[in-house]
């Protein structure tokens, strides 16, 4: 049988050595402090000293000052209470802890997108996150029927005191808000209310809904703007929803092209009749005034033919020939007594000449 000694434990202290005395910390140490001279400008403590408190200067000189954007004003807390508010601009503070400063954007339009996200976005708030997008913009109507809703809110920030201390995280608070908001309003709508004709409504009745909790709230924000964006059926039946809204759509447009037919006929029509009115109007009153003319001549006429009746009579008989004879292209006077036609006299050249010889015996 055999028997193994086991070797005895290495020295901790050593570096593999066994059974060595520990190391000498001051030696150690002062070999530290020798490197640290050899390192620093100067080589003594005094240039380590001054150079240990130009650093501790220029700590202290970064951490008092600190500038406001002009878009943003700064809630200063002192001891962890409320002890300012800081415009736009340079502006000093105590450093290590005692003045905690936050930089609130007032003066900038924010806004929160539910159902999807922008790119670009600078808010980390701003847009949808991971799948949750997809249960956002899914809502029941008032009819039992689903429709995927994409909106915007965009708001300002109108109190930064109330919005830094109020409520915890208003702006997560806010898109809570807007989501159960936005729920409510389109479940009180059928869906072809909320995909059609009432989108305006539904952004109006929100945005109120909106303003008189984030005020109930105190949340410090105001709400500018609810602006729906995306409004679509789900993708099962999204194809007959598409043939509706293509329906409405030619619904509209035969709507549109009958006004504006009927714009273009009635007021013609309208036109016309004011025309032949006022044509019968002045025919009416022509008949009249020759009418009246017709008299006064006859009255005037029937005085001289009381004064006078052979006189006027004969006169009117002239007046007679004299309109009748130029229409006449042949005139003849017969001799009563006479059996035959003959003599013939053709008065058609001397009519007039006749006629001025009657008038004057």
């Amino acid at each position: 049988m055999s028997i193994q000694m086991n070797s005895p434990p290495e020295n901790p202290w050593g570096s593999g050595q066994t059974g060595g005395p520990p190391p000498d910390l001051d030696k150690d140490i002062k070999q530290l402090l020798e490197k640290l001279k050899r390192c620093l400008p100067g080589g003594s403590p005094k240039t380590f000293l001054i150079f240990v408190l130009l650093l501790f200067t220029i700590f202290v000189i970064w951490n008092v000052f600190y500038t406001v954007p002009s878009d943003s004003v700064a809630v200063v807390q002192r001891f962890g209470k409320l002890h300012a508010q800081k415009e736009p601009g340079l502006h000093l503070k105590i450093p290590f802890g005692v003045d905690a400063i936050h930089i609130v954007p007032t003066k900038r339009q924010l806004k929160q997108e539910f159902g999807f996200a922008t790119a670009s976005a600078t808010n980390p708030g701003q847009g949808s996150r991971g799948d949750y997008a997809l249960r956002e913009t899914q809502m029941v109507t008032g009819d039992l029927n689903a429709a995927l809703v994409e909106w915007v809110v965009q708001y300002r920030i109108a109190n930064p005191v109330n919005y830094l201390f109020e409520v915890r995280d208003p702006s997560e608070t806010l898109r809570y808000i807007s989501e159960s908001v936005m729920r409510e309003v389109v479940g009180d709508r059928t869906v072809d209310e909320v995909i059609t004709i009432g989108r305006q409504d539904i952004e109006f009745q929100s945005l109120e809904r909106l303003r008189e909790i984030a005020q109930t709230y105190a949340m410090g924000i105001a709400i500018d703007q609810v602006q729906l964006k995306n409004i679509n059926p789900p993708s099962p039946v999204q194809a007959s929803f598409n043939e509706v809204n293509q329906a409405q759509q030619e619904k509209e447009r035969l709507i549109n092209e009958a006004r504006r037919e009927y714009n273009r006929v009635i007021p013609l029509a309208e036109g016309e009749k004011d025309q032949r009115i006022r044509e019968a109007d002045g025919y009416r009153l022509q008949r009249i005034n020759e009418a009246q003319g017709d008299i006064r001549r006859f009255n005037a006429l029937m005085v001289e033919y009381q004064m006078a009746p052979e006189v006027t009579q004969r006169r009117i008989y002239i007046e007679h020939l004299e309109r009748l004879l130029p229409q006449i292209k042949h005139t003849y006077l017969l001799d009563g007594d006479k059996g035959s036609v003959l003599p013939i006299m053709n008065l058609s050249a001397n009519s007039s000449v006749l006629l001025g010889e009657e008038q004057n015996d």
